[in-house]
């Protein structure tokens, strides 16, 4: 094997085109096994293969700096650096992450997860190592579907006026996660279905003289004006385009990227590449390959299934529904149908969907004037992603009491993608908003309930957060019920201690509760399913009658619901002999692996917190 000879990545520079050709194919067959065993983002990889290979041919890392856009398609980067020995680890406990990670490798100038923040990144490497007179290359790979979003807008407009040599590679596969929306997409589609442009720029070229006013700036206006040229859309931001160039090609990248790093200024090249290049099932499915659990390597089947659905298909499903019987309803997401369950109501009723982008501060605003003007907006983002939103969140949302139903998908730990993806902050980040209904199902026909509620709900915002996967118990197809906004729901009558736990750890904790029962102590459960408002009436008449109340959230503590009971308790002179104790995310960023391991690593699974439950109580476990 080719691959495990080389001494990389210097060696790869020795290689001849034949032998770069086998040493593609080996990459794409390893990306494939790994990920069929521990899932990931199959089809991006599988695009960059030759793109990869030729940009570290031509740069010299870790010492010239490559910046990886969002940094999911960075499998083939690991491998050609230093991470080909452990790349069977990829996006499981203890192994290499999925994206790119300063404290894994030397070879990851920037760490990543989200898109949009690669050309800043760059502008600031190029900036400082001018500043500070040292020499090196900056690279920014991003994706057409990155430039949707309005940092990376700001960073072109900041490095056009600054001029700075730095060279952005433009990958474009017309995808993102679904197929890319928008006029730049439009625009950048131009390019890659007509060569007219190419064509006739070549021809000119050939037979102007190189010299003479017709030549430089003068003839690209020509010919621009003649074809349309997208170029002129990166031009105006004062960047040199160079492109449309066959990414899977790599004697013609080679080329470009040997002449671009002499070029001084912005330079943005724009490669063409195909998502999912080199598997069948990525190239029929790239929406399902941008990333999926573990697959069969041969016909792309997913492995692990499960006869309960999802929360997001749930969601989908519901939307759907409520869609058909209100004309008013609107769904919004930013690139993720698919991933939020919103694909349901794109292909059933298009006119009632709408798909902005990765752009999700353009989503809760354009919802916003959608709310004011009478139409009922229900925007799926995932959690993680919605703190890119924050400001709109106040300013355009909550001050204005719009009602815009807000449904973040992957609340709490999500397992592989790691501390990027990990939506354990938004308890905290929304319960600082005045204004906000706060809202988290313990089961799929609770979430059935809470988008009802939400359709009905006009006084403001309402948030309702639901974790990754499957819903813990089957549908039983009930009738939908509009809920009280901040009623809780008393799950097992007790007298010796009260455990109040949220959303996802409704269904554990009531596990441990049975085990105590066993053990003679007599719980009360709780499902806290609006952590705002609380149920003060119901909280008020249970602490009087339990002196130890434990509380539980996939959600970080600090400001979360376990803040929010002892706010409570504390401004009424509750507290006095009781005992609080909060289990959530602690105060660091958990890593990435199987949800399971991660719990465990934090002591929130269920032998841990029935221990720790137990030392509290001053009980030995039996």
């Amino acid at each position: 094997m080719l691959l495990k000879r080389l001494n990389l990545p210097g060696d790869l520079k020795n290689l001849n085109y034949g032998e770069l050709k086998v040493l593609a194919e080996e990459i794409r067959e390893l990306i494939i096994s790994v990920t069929s065993e521990n899932g990931g983002h199959v089809g991006p990889n599988l695009g960059v293969v030759e793109l990869t290979i030729s940009l570290l041919r031509n740069f010299d890392v870790p010492r010239d700096k490559i910046i990886w856009d969002v940094s999911h398609q960075t499998y083939v980067y690991k491998i050609l650096t230093d991470r080909l020995g452990r790349f069977h680890t990829l996006r499981t406990y203890g192994g290499i992450s999925g994206f790119s990670n300063i404290f894994e490798s030397p070879y990851d100038p920037w760490g990543a997860g989200h898109a949009g923040t690669a050309l800043s990144a760059a502008l600031g490497f190029a900036k400082a190592r001018d500043y500070t007179g040292e020499e090196y290359k900056v690279v920014a790979v991003i994706g057409d579907a990155s430039l949707t979003v309005g940092m990376t807008l700001e960073a072109m407009n900041n490095a056009g006026s600054l001029g700075v040599d730095l060279i952005t590679v433009l990958n474009d596969n017309g995808w993102s996660i679904d197929k890319n929306v928008g006029i730049i997409a439009h625009i950048l589609s131009r390019v890659q279905v007509s060569p007219t442009y190419n064509i006739l720029r070549e021809k000119l070229y050939s037979l102007l003289p190189r010299k003479g006013k017709y030549w430089g700036s003068k003839l690209q206006d020509v010919i621009k004006t003649i074809v349309q040229d997208p170029a002129a859309l990166f031009e105006f931001f004062g960047f040199r385009y160079i492109g449309p160039i066959d990414g899977h090609n790599i004697e013609v990248l080679d080329g470009i990227f040997s002449k671009a790093k002499n070029l001084k200024g912005p330079i943005l090249i724009h490669v063409i590449t195909e998502k999912g290049r080199g598997f069948k099932p990525a190239l029929a499915d790239p929406e399902t390959f941008h990333g999926l659990g573990p697959y069969d390597k041969i016909d792309g089947k997913a492995k692990k299934k499960s006869d309960l659905p999802t929360y997001s298909s749930v969601f989908g499903n519901t939307v759907l529904e409520i869609a058909r019987i209100d004309p008013l309803v609107v769904g919004i997401t930013a690139a993720m149908p698919k991933g939020t369950g919103l694909d349901k109501l794109r292909d059933n009723l298009r006119a009632q969907y709408f798909d902005v982008g990765i752009a999700e501060q353009h989503a809760v605003t354009f919802a916003g004037g959608l709310a004011r003007s009478g139409v009922k907006p229900f925007v799926a983002i995932y959690s993680t992603f919605l703190q890119r939103a924050y400001d709109s969140i106040i300013h355009d949302i909550a001050l204005q009491k719009l009602p815009v139903r807000f449904f973040l998908d992957r609340g709490g730990l999500v397992g592989d993608d790691g501390p990027t993806h990990h939506g354990v902050f938004d308890l905290s980040y929304l319960r600082a908003i005045p204004n906000c209904v706060i809202a988290a199902p313990k089961d799929g026909d609770e979430f059935i309930d809470l988008i009802y509620t939400a359709w009905k709900y006009e006084e403001g915002p309402i948030f309702v957060r639901y974790p990754r996967g499957t819903i813990p118990r089957p549908l039983t197809g009930k009738n939908p019920e509009i809920l009280e906004i901040g009623k809780w729901e008393v799950l097992l009558e007790g007298e010796d201690i009260l455990l109040l736990p949220v959303g996802y750890f409704v269904y554990p904790v009531l596990e441990i509760a049975n085990s105590l029962s066993d053990m003679g102590i007599n719980p009360t459960v709780v499902n806290a399913r609006f952590v705002k408002p609380l149920d003060g009436e119901l909280l008020n008449s249970l602490v009087e009658k339990h002196k130890f109340i434990f509380t539980f959230e996939d959600n970080v503590l600090n400001g979360g619901f376990g803040s929010a009971i002892l706010e409570f308790l504390a401004d009424r002179g509750l507290l006095n002999g009781k005992t609080i104790v909060r289990f959530g995310i602690p105060d660091r960023f958990i890593t990435h692996g199987d949800k399971g391991l991660l719990l465990k690593e934090i002591g929130l699974d269920n032998e841990s917190l029935k221990e720790k439950i137990l030392q509290v109580l001053k009980l030995s476990h039996p």
